[in-house]
C-alpha cells in the first residue's frame, strides 16, 4: 500500500504497488525512492508521514516531513518556511549521533518542499507516561543521564534545541533490547534548534517552544545554552508528577511547588538538582551541561527499579562559616555600585512586560559564604545582556542584603 503525497487528492491510499496515484495521477515515489505509507502527524505547517525507502534491498522504514504550510499571512508563512529549513540544516550539521535522527534526504518536488529522516521506533515520553503513570527516581536519573549527553553534543556544535518537550524524546525500540523493550532516548524535532553564534545570542528574535516548557528568557526571544537545561527540568517534573507544568508553578507566591505533587517521594539530591535547573533566572541555574553531570555523577548511579520503592537520601551539607558584617560591608557597597553604574550605563537591555517575565522563583537556600556570592556577582556581570535594568536591581539588592546579614 502507498499513500498519494499530493495535498489535494480525494483518495490518496493506493491498494497496488503502482508509481502513480490511481486517482490524481502524481508520482507516488519522492525522487525515485521514498514512498509514503501512510500518515502519522500533521500541524498548521506541514505534514509527517511514515514511509519506506524503496532504493534500499532491506526497504528501511524512515519519515517524510512535507512542509505544507495552512496558516495565512506572509510573514507567518516566511517563518514557517526558516523553521523548515533551519531543521535540515541542523540535523545535517549534527551528522550522526545514536540518539539524533539521521537526515537522509533535503529537496523540492512539485513545487513542495520535503525532508526526509531516519524513523524512531518507539513511544514518546508524553505517551509512556499515558500508557504508564509517574515516572519514579531512578528513570528520572537515566533520563538526566541519556539527554544531557545529547545535549552535550549538540550545545559543543552551537546548536540550542528550544523546544524540549516529553513528545520530543522517543524511547527507541531495537532488535538488541530484550523483549521489544525501550532502548536509548532520541531526541527528535530539531524544527526549533537555533545556531548559538554570539549575535545570536545578544539579539531578542521570535519565541519559540512550547509555552509549558520554555524558559522565561526564551520566551522574551533570547535563548541561551541553560535554556534546554531550564526544559529539561520542567519535563521531569512533569514526568514526576503527572501534572501540567503550568499546575507545578505557584504564581502567587512566585514558587516551584512541584514536589506537593508527587506520587512517590524523592531524594534530597534529585530535588536540589531540578530545582537549580528551574531557576528562573538564567544565572542562578546551571550554565552549561556539564555543570549538571558533574553533580549527577557525584551520585552513584541507580539501577532501574519499580515505581513506589524509592526512598528518600538525606545528603550530608558542609555548614559554611558566616562573614563578619564588619569585614566585607564597605567593600561590597563599593563594588555592588559600580556593577550597578555598569548595567544602567551598558546593559542595553530592554524593558520587559511583566506579563511576559516569570516571577521569580523564591526557595529557601543554605548560608552561603562570602565566596558565593561573589561568584554570583561574576556571573551577574558576565551575562549583562540576558537581564532587564529592574531584574539587575533586584538581583544586587538581594545580595547586598546577604552581605550586610553576614549570610
Amino acid at each position: 500500500m502507498s499513500y498519494c503525497l499530493n495535498p489535494n487528492c480525494p483518495k490518496p491510499v493506493n491498494i497496488n504497488n503502482e508509481k502513480f496515484c490511481q486517482t490524481c495521477g502524481s508520482k507516488l515515489l519522492l525522487k525515485e525512492r521514498y514512498g509514503a505509507i501512510k500518515p502519522i502527524g500533521q500541524g498548521g505547517f506541514g505534514r509527517t508521514f511514515l514511509a519506506v525507502d524503496e532504493d534500499k534491498p532491506s526497504k528501511p522504514r524512515c519519515v517524510i516531513k512535507q512542509f505544507y504550510p495552512q496558516a495565512q499571512g506572509t510573514s507567518t508563512v516566511q517563518k514557517a518556511v526558516e523553521l523548515f529549513t533551519q531543521e535540515a540544516m541542523r540535523l545535517d550539521e549534527l551528522g550522526k549521533h545514536p540518539q539524533i535522527p539521521e537526515l537522509l534526504a533535503y529537496f523540492t518536488q512539485d513545487d513542495r518542499q520535503y525532508l526526509v529522516q531516519e524513523f524512531i521506533d518507539g513511544l514518546n515520553l508524553a505517551q509512556e507516561l499515558e500508557q504508564k503513570g509517574a515516572f519514579n527516581e531512578a528513570q528520572i536519573w537515566q533520563l538526566l543521564n541519556d539527554l544531557l549527553l545529547v545535549l552535550q553534543f549538540c550545545h559543543a556544535r552551537q546548536v540550542i534545541h528550544r523546544d524540549i518537550k516529553p513528545e520530543n524524546i522517543i524511547c527507541r525500540i531495537t532488535p538488541r533490547t530484550s523483549g521489544g523493550t525501550r532502548g536509548d532516548l532520541v531526541l527528535v524535532d530539531f524544527g526549533a534548534a537555533k545556531e548559538a553564534t554570539y549575535t545570536a545570542l545578544n539579539r531578542t528574535g521570535t519565541s519559540i517552544g512550547s509555552p509549558e516548557y520554555v524558559a522565561p528568557e526564551q520566551i522574551r526571544g533570547r535563548a541561551l545554552f541553560a535554556s534546554d537545561i531550564y526544559s529539561l527540568g520542567v519535563t521531569c517534573v512533569h514526568l514526576l508528577t503527572q501534572r501540567s507544568p503550568f499546575d507545578l508553578y505557584d504564581i502567587n507566591n512566585d514558587a516551584w511547588i512541584w514536589q506537593q505533587y508527587l506520587t512517590s517521594p524523592v531524594s534530597n539530591e534529585l530535588s536540589r538538582i531540578l530545582d537549580k535547573m528551574l531557576q528562573s533566572i538564567p544565572v542562578r541555574r546551571y550554565q552549561t551541561v556539564d555543570e549538571v553531570l558533574k553533580e549527577l555523577n557525584q551520585k552513584p548511579q541507580l539501577a532501574p527499579i519499580p515505581v513506589n520503592s524509592v526512598k528518600p537520601v538525606t545528603p550530608s551539607r558542609p555548614i559554611s562559616t558566616p562573614v563578619s558584617t564588619n569585614q566585607v560591608t564597605t567593600q561590597i557597597d563599593t563594588e555592588l555600585e559600580e556593577m550597578k553604574t555598569l548595567f544602567i550605563q551598558g546593559g542595553k537591555s530592554k524593558t520587559n512586560k511583566a506579563h511576559n517575565v516569570q516571577p521569580q522563583l523564591q526557595t529557601p537556600k543554605p548560608s552561603s559564604s562570602k565566596s558565593k556570592i561573589d561568584e554570583e556577582l561574576e556571573q551577574l556581570k558576565a551575562n549583562p545582556l540576558s537581564f532587564s535594568k529592574s531584574e539587575i536591581d533586584e538581583e544586587l539588592e538581594e545580595l547586598k542584603a546577604k552581605y550586610k546579614k553576614g549570610e
